[in-house]
């Protein structure tokens, strides 16, 4: 195919009812290409990740018990209710991790950036729909190669429900967007054959015995999702299978604090391993914890040299290549809000920002992360307008999926299909929008 051929033959395959509710993109007339020690670099992460997730969860396990310092578990608890901290403490959950496992990985100069894990993520369906459709319109050419094929993140998703055969994806409102989405991923796999596939909504509550449940609603949305209790009760009872698991320590970007806190390195090379720590420090960007508890007057926070969060809003912009976060647990903890990007602030847009920051600690604290500025790369797309092909200069953050399947020690992850999104070079904060270039990637 031409490049308008490809680009036309992709949009014609969109879903009647579309995959992002009111959200459109750019096409790109061919998969986003990765060299191939890239490909590779991020095909192997998955198992470094799960191997993360394990330890985090038994870090958690260990504050509680007195073994690990107990500000962990009392950091990770902060703004959480009470019925919440009981459930992730459970012994029904005790050993479960998220079964998808998604980073945002920013591409730099200097290798690639992990900027956050998120454990409920959308973009699923799109993925699985983009591998399928860019594979189909790929096949004259044989050496564009879609990372996970024409049906990886199809098959990715389907295995991490076990033997169940009535499997529940429940979307909550504030996840609405995502519906079309998680809609055209049930169709694909109720056509494929063998357990079933439905989408509910928040008001289901026709579970049966030996069912299985997708939650695909954040923690902190719990009061507007009128099933949740049943969801958590049934799995508890072990009745029905869940993933995530409700424990919000997963919906945490403080994890990256905690793993680059020197008081837990030696917790850290126990659980990963000399090669795990030092690939995930490679990267990880520096994170710090933006807890207000005064220091002592010869004390300094780490890598910063202030001696006071406050000092952080003196800053010049030119010093501040940091990215200010809600950690987790809030309507502003996903997409780009509650992000806070300090090169990019005039100090009377910064200032604030640092206060709250501090003023919410106790019940929505933030993170301070290094920002690694994304490198420039090709992203050509198809005015479809003008019916021609647009070069672009481009900034990009991959997303590969890796689904979990298996149980405990016997549970492996696989790389179902990589998401790139790029946006224009003059965008500082690479998210989806309408001006960016959404495609899967390929060797």
């Amino acid at each position: 195919m031409t490049p308008a051929e490809s680009a036309k033959f992709i949009r014609e395959q969109l879903p009647a009812n579309g995959l992002f509710a009111g959200l459109d993109w750019r096409t790109s007339p061919t998969p986003f290409p990765l060299g191939e020690p890239l490909a590779k670099e991020i095909e192997s992460l998955g198992r470094v990740l799960l191997q993360f997730y394990r330890a985090v969860n038994l870090l958690y396990r260990k504050s509680i018990e007195g073994k690990q310092p107990e500000w962990v578990a009392r950091w990770l608890d902060l703004g959480k209710p009470a019925e919440l901290i009981e459930l992730q403490r459970s012994l029904a959950f005790k050993n479960e991790v998220p079964r998808v496992i998604r980073p945002d990985i920013l591409v730099t100069e200097n290798g690639i950036s992990i900027t956050e894990l998120d454990s409920v993520p959308g973009g699923i369906g799109l993925t699985a729909w983009l591998g399928k459709t860019y594979s189909e319109a790929s096949i004259q050419n044989p050496a564009t190669k879609v990372i996970g094929g024409a049906d990886g993140m199809i098959r990715g998703f389907e295995s991490i429900f076990g033997d169940a055969k009535n499997i529940h994806i429940v979307v909550s409102e504030e996840a609405a967007t995502y519906k079309p989405e998680m809609a055209w991923l049930a169709e694909q796999l109720n056509q494929k054959g063998g357990a079933t596939f439905n989408l509910q909504p928040s008001t289901f509550n026709q579970f049966a015995d030996g069912d299985a449940v997708y939650r695909f609603f954040e923690l902190f949305d719990l009061k507007n999702v009128a099933n949740s209790k049943r969801i958590f009760e049934l799995a508890a009872e072990k009745k029905i299978r869940l993933t995530p698991p409700p424990k919000p320590i997963f919906e945490e970007k403080m994890l990256f604090a905690l793993f680059w806190n020197r008081n837990l390195q030696p917790f850290w090379r126990q659980e990963l391993g000399e090669g795990f720590l030092a690939r995930l420090k490679k990267v990880i960007p520096y994170t710090w914890l933006v807890d207000p508890t005064p220091l002592p007057p010869h004390a300094a926070i780490p890598e910063l040299n202030l001696t006071d969060w406050r000092q952080l809003k003196a800053m010049s912009q030119k010093e501040r290549d940091l990215i200010l976060k809600v950690s987790g647990f809030s309507e502003n903890a996903w997409g780009a809000r509650g992000v806070f990007l300090g090169s990019d602030l005039p100090l009377e847009e910064w200032s604030p920002a640092v206060d709250a920051a501090l003023a919410n600690f106790e019940t929505s604290p933030s993170v301070l992360q290094r920002f690694h500025k994304p490198t420039l790369v090709d992203a050509p797309w198809f005015d479809f307008a003008k019916n021609e092909l647009v070069p672009m200069k481009g900034r990009a953050r991959l997303c590969p999926y890796y689904f979990v399947a298996g149980e405990n020690d016997a549970a492996r992850p696989t790389l179902g299909g990589v998401l790139a999104t790029i946006v224009p070079a003059d965008k500082k904060i690479v998210h989806g929008m309408s001006d960016a270039v959404i495609a899967p990637c390929s060797v």
